[in-house]
């Protein structure tokens, strides 16, 4: 008997375990963060159990790569913990640049049901490590496929960010045309506050948000006004916060989603003569290309802001899915062996 392995295999074991078990509790920490704003030791806390659950991921995927000699990408137990690794990761660069509860609220609990399908869901037989067959026997593997989970990973973090943006805004239609680089200062666009009582508008720039008298106020980035959202100045501002982050963070991901996919032309027609077959998940790759597409073309090119570029954002969320997993349900297609099927 190989007591290496067997070493491996019992820690590969309590680490996912306790990956699930730590961000199950940040997930509580977060959510509790935003019940009670007051409390400022909570987001630390949360931070930190992020931080601790991101290390816990990578130390299982080495224990995995030690293990079995390649880098853990093969089937749906490895890629489902490279994708909450991914989204850990990520998570710490939204939550910096925001510096929102709101981030963590929406991550933690996503990448703790990845973790939690992954350890306690999937049979025995998808969790233990196997020779790679033939067809992944390719350098190609570690490029394409941890390209495009890096991709999904900062994809549904971006996502999860603009479902954020709905809620806040309660799904009233704030719509906030400008430039869609930079927040706060570095738009150059006039606001108009208007009293939930009043009809009287009082326009300030961006750089200061102006209220006469108190009470809830409502910000449009439209010039005139067009509507009007009964949504305190804290809020609106949590909002356009949201909103740019949402962007950037989809704008980190689009790029990583079109390298893994001429990455994974390239190896295709290695391994099978044919830069694109219309595979299922090739298929599902370009609808997810295209979803991402349109809405960064729609932000830059048309200034989309606010809630119609969150909707697309939150189908994309949807859409992500299906391609990462929807299609291997069905298994059929190059892109099977390894998963369900």
């Amino acid at each position: 008997m190989d007591f290496s392995n067997l070493n491996l295999a019992d820690l590969e074991g309590w680490l996912d375990n306790a990956a699930f078990a730590i961000l199950f509790a940040t997930m509580l920490v977060y959510w509790a963060g935003l019940a009670f704003s007051e409390v400022k030791l909570l987001p630390v806390i949360g931070n930190a159990g992020m931080a601790i659950a991101n290390l816990s991921l990578a130390a299982l995927l080495t224990a995995r790569w030690i293990e079995g000699g390649y880098f853990p990408l093969s089937n749906l137990y490895e890629s489902l913990f490279f994708i909450a690794w991914g989204i850990t990761a990520v998570h710490f660069a939204a939550e910096r640049m925001s510096g929102s509860r709101w981030v963590g609220a929406m991550t933690a609990p996503v990448a703790m049901g990845i973790t939690a399908f992954a350890a306690l869901t999937l049979p025995d037989t998808m969790q233990v490590s196997e020779p790679l067959v033939p067809a992944l026997k390719s350098n190609w593997l570690m490029m394409h496929v941890s390209v495009m989970l890096l991709s999904y990973s900062a994809l549904m973090v971006g996502a999860l960010i603009a479902i954020a943006f709905l809620i806040v805004t309660r799904g009233q239609a704030v719509e906030l045309k400008g430039s869609s680089v930079g927040t706060g200062g570095f738009r150059d666009r006039k606001y108009a506050l208007k009293r939930a009582d009043s009809a009287l508008a009082i326009e300030g720039t961006s750089e200061q948000l102006i209220m006469s008298g108190g009470g809830t106020a409502v910000l449009e980035a439209i010039k005139p006004v067009t509507a009007v959202a009964t949504l305190s100045p804290q809020r609106l501002t949590l909002a356009d916060t949201l909103d740019n982050i949402s962007y950037r963070i989809i704008g980190l991901g689009f790029p990583l989603l079109t390298i893994g996919i001429i990455a994974g032309a390239v190896w295709a027609n290695e391994a099978w003569g044919s830069y694109w077959s219309w595979d299922p998940k090739e298929t599902w790759a370009l609808i997810t290309w295209l979803v991402f597409a349109a809405y960064l073309h729609a932000r830059i090119t048309k200034g989309w802001q606010g809630r119609k570029p969150a909707l697309l954002a939150a189908t994309g969320f949807v859409v992500v899915w299906i391609c990462y997993l929807g299609v291997n349900l069905l298994g059929k297609g190059l892109h099977s062996y390894g998963w369900f099927f």
